[in-house]
């Protein structure tokens, strides 16, 4: 769940948004047959969700000439308790010559269309890695890089002050620090330790588990040709930021940098409220210390390119874990003229293992092994910013034969398949076969199913079980159009997608398409916004059909950097695992 609460656009903003209308469940036709609209490579499962009826059969159909290519029964009629909706399954696997093709089914409109070919996702996953460097923070984006979306510089971080709640002897209120670099949290133009621990480890961890995706995957960022993998180049640009949040006189490291209260819907060179470093907690020194010694690990390879960085990212770490272990329950509290996100976690517990396990598999120290290799309370299916133990399994698992003692991998192992056999189990039962429970739409929804695809890619990588690697396309199958509401999560991609996210350059810059490459939060029945989306309402209470696209609805329509991080990770691993 996203913690932070962004400012409402003005009354004149909202009348401007519902001009352009808005998606959700009232004013949206039936999804009708529900399908991946980006497409599938040859040996993946394939499947879409069809309106329970009458009839027995589908078809798929090439796309241009109308001539059935495939048919098969559909599976029986099941109600999936997350929609209310009776549905059957059309399961066209058998289906592996490329092309371009449609499911239909008589009395049915026909699905999207989707394609079958070598590199589905290839434009998806650049897509989704670029949408980071839209966001960043403290540079000036040029046509080049940016196309349409070019914007001044905002928010250089050059005069950042250090908040009353920050304060220490050497860097007392008031004190002017440099904070440049980063991206931009989520709809806001604040900058947050804890969020980007998650989500910069995930994209660290993408490269680490499938480079030869990434070594030849070009995304046009500013830094594309200096030798370095364009993923890695974006991954750094937010390294240098966080690097910029610890104090050096004690290792702490502050929780954000924000301003005040959040910006208006303005592009980013028009926010120039003053900035501060607020609080040093826990989390963010654990956070941070778990990410700096990955980060020594994944970029080891590329030191050449700036020498000494590994070295300085490890003993950044190290600095960090010791303030922590000497500040232990330092959790954050929001100052009374602080009035922007919060990411407030009250245990550290989970924090404390990641950290132990990245810098136990980093350093080889005793100090750091008992904590990295305990036992978790219960399974736990999937990671989140409010809970990274899985983080710390998923490295060690990696890491095994490096490890001084590999059998200390083993109860991360077991961790990782207990996690995905009860995400398998309920994939399995589901009538949309879907790895995530009706509980679990939540803010932030999408992007819990995709880090669940990310912990059944972990099982399939250990065992090599397929079914592992088919639950976890379903969970991309699912963001990408197979879901009740026939839309893509994603901005610009697929053939009805995410139009009027809650992203302030994309509500400010006067461009009809949104920023494209965000992963919108997705349905969340707690629909804390719907008393603020003035004139605009969702239709619907079901958990999988409780979503508005529309610019006010910070509770589904927002992105995040957390939500794009599984997504880049999971194109990547079906694009590399399902040859």
């Amino acid at each position: 769940m996203y913690s932070s609460r962004p400012r409402l656009p003005t009354a004149l903003a909202v009348a401007a948004l519902l001009a352009t209308g808005a998606f959700g469940a009232k004013n949206a036709a039936a999804a009708g047959i529900e399908v991946n609209q980006l497409g599938f490579l040859p040996a993946a499962q394939k499947l879409a969700i069809v309106p329970a009826g009458a009839n027995e059969r589908f078809k798929v159909v090439d796309a241009n000439s109308g001539k059935p290519v495939f048919e098969g029964t559909l599976g029986p009629a099941a109600t999936w308790d997350a929609s209310g909706e009776s549905v059957r399954i059309a399961d066209f696997s058998g289906l592996r010559t490329a092309g371009s093709y449609r499911v239909t089914v008589a009395g049915q409109p026909d699905s999207p269309v989707f394609a079958i070919g070598a590199e589905p996702y290839r434009a998806l996953d650049a897509g989704a890695i670029r949408a980071y460097t839209l966001n960043r923070a403290g540079i000036a984006l040029d046509a080049r890089v940016a196309g349409t979306y070019a914007r001044p510089l905002g928010h250089p971080d050059d005069k950042v002050l250090v908040h009353e709640s920050a304060a220490s002897p050497k860097r007392p209120a008031g004190t002017v620090i440099r904070s440049p670099k980063g991206w931009y949290d989520a709809g806001d133009y604040n900058k947050y330790i804890v969020n980007s621990g998650i989500s910069t480890y995930t994209l660290l961890s993408a490269y680490e588990h499938f480079p030869a995706w990434f070594d030849k995957l070009a995304v046009n960022v500013p830094e594309s040709g200096n030798g370095v993998p364009d993923l890695l180049n974006e991954v750094q640009w937010n390294l240098d930021w966080m690097i910029t949040m610890q104090d050096p006189e004690d290792g702490g490291v502050y929780h954000k940098l924000t301003n005040k209260s959040f910006d208006g819907m303005v592009m980013p060179d028009r926010a120039t409220a003053p900035r501060y470093v607020v609080q040093k907690t826990t989390a963010a020194a654990l956070d941070f210390a778990a990410v700096m010694a990955a980060a020594s690990r994944v970029l080891a390879p590329f030191d050449a390119k700036s020498p000494g960085r590994s070295q300085r990212y490890l003993a950044a770490a190290e600095s960090a874990w010791r303030w922590a272990v000497a500040h232990p329950d330092v959790l954050y509290r929001q100052p009374a003229d602080i009035q922007t996100g919060t990411y407030g976690d009250e245990k550290v517990d989970d924090e404390f293992s990641w950290a132990a396990a990245e810098l136990y598999i980093a350093t080889g120290k005793d100090e750091y092994r008992s904590r990295a290799i305990a036992a978790a309370p219960g399974v736990q299916t999937e990671p989140g910013w409010p809970d990274v133990r899985p983080l710390g399994w998923i490295s060690l698992a990696q890491q095994r034969a490096h490890l001084k003692k590999p059998e200390d991998a083993d109860n991360a192992r077991k961790q990782i398949l207990a996690a995905a056999d009860t995400l398998l189990a309920r994939w399995q039962a589901s009538p949309a076969r879907l790895s995530m429970a009706k509980s679990e739409f939540v803010w932030g929804s999408n992007a819990v199913v995709l880090n669940q695809a990310m912990m059944l890619v972990q099982a399939y990588r250990l065992t090599k079980k397929a079914d592992y690697l088919n639950a976890a396309q379903s969970a991309l199958d699912y963001t990408l159009g197979r879901n009740p509401l026939g839309i893509s999560y994603v901005t610009g991609f697929g053939s009805r997608s995410t139009m009027h996210p809650h992203h302030r350059p994309s509500e400010a810059d006067g461009i009809a398409a949104p920023v494209p490459g965000w992963l919108a939060g997705g349905p969340n029945p707690g629909q804390q916004d719907a008393k603020d989306c003035r004139g605009v309402s969702y239709a619907s209470k079901q958990p999988a059909l409780s979503y508005l696209d529309h610019g006010c609805s910070y509770a589904s329509n927002e992105i995040a950097i957390n939500w794009n991080a599984p997504l880049v990770y999971v194109a990547a691993a079906l694009q590399s695992l399902q040859r």
